[in-house]
């Protein structure tokens, strides 16, 4: 039933409203859109983002909504380079009231609040850990323990800290692999195998680290996986 209620969501788009952006980093931007009222979905979850203002190719891509639900708004984070795509070179064009359409959302890439929960984030990888982290903050925190991991950009840092200090999450930022194995070599010790470990960032990063974790004994079935593309 999940497939034909994803492939439902994809074509029943709905037309978001652009708010503003905001520059997060030297080259990554947030984009915030109007959240329809009939529109909901679980924090972990991607939309499939359309340009309708200008004609391009492939007008469509896939991004991970970065808000919780609870904050009323669709937003959306990416990196843009000096060089940016058709695609990129068309979000920096929206002006408010301007809109783009959303199908979705989709994924199962949400967090199960019934174990110790490892969240490795590489950098970008880190929107779909923003909207799940936002959520459970706004539902009186996890029952289990939640430790983020997260290498390469530190997007978000003062929320992030923010809500460590509010008991939400532990959270570590890791400048080497060598310091995030140790990591999860450390949370795989510790919890056996009741943890739940999930995976987001360039697909390269994400395949190499679910490798480390198979040959070092995490069960598969534990491992959930939100691999991003560039584009």
């Amino acid at each position: 039933m999940g497939f034909f209620k994803d492939m439902i969501a994809v074509f029943q788009k709905k037309e978001l409203k652009f708010l503003e952006y905001r520059k997060e980093a030297d080259d990554v931007y947030s984009f915030m859109f109007e959240k329809p009222n009939d529109l909901s979905w679980n924090a972990g979850q991607y939309g499939l983002f359309t340009i309708t203002h200008k004609s391009i190719k492939n007008n469509t891509r896939p991004l991970s909504i970065a808000s919780a639900p609870e904050e009323n708004v669709i937003r959306i984070t990416t990196r843009i380079s000096d060089s940016p795509s058709d695609y990129k070179k068309a979000l920096l064009e929206l002006k408010q009231g301007m809109t783009i359409k959303m199908g979705g959302p989709i994924g199962k890439f949400s967090l199960d609040d019934s174990s110790p929960s490892l969240l490795i984030a590489g950098g970008i990888g880190i929107t779909p850990f923003r909207s799940i982290l936002k959520q459970v903050a706004g539902g009186g925190n996890s029952a289990r323990p939640i430790h983020l991991l997260y290498m390469d950009r530190h997007l978000f840092k003062d929320e992030l800290d923010a809500m460590a200090e509010q008991g939400v999450l532990t959270v570590t930022y890791v400048s080497s692999r060598d310091a995030l194995e140790q990591e999860i070599d450390q949370f795989a010790a510790q919890h056996k195998t009741s943890g739940n470990y999930y995976v987001a960032g360039p697909k390269s990063l994400v395949d190499s680290i679910s490798s480390y974790m198979n040959k070092h004994n995490v069960p598969k079935q534990r491992v959930k996986k939100d691999a991003f593309f560039g584009y």
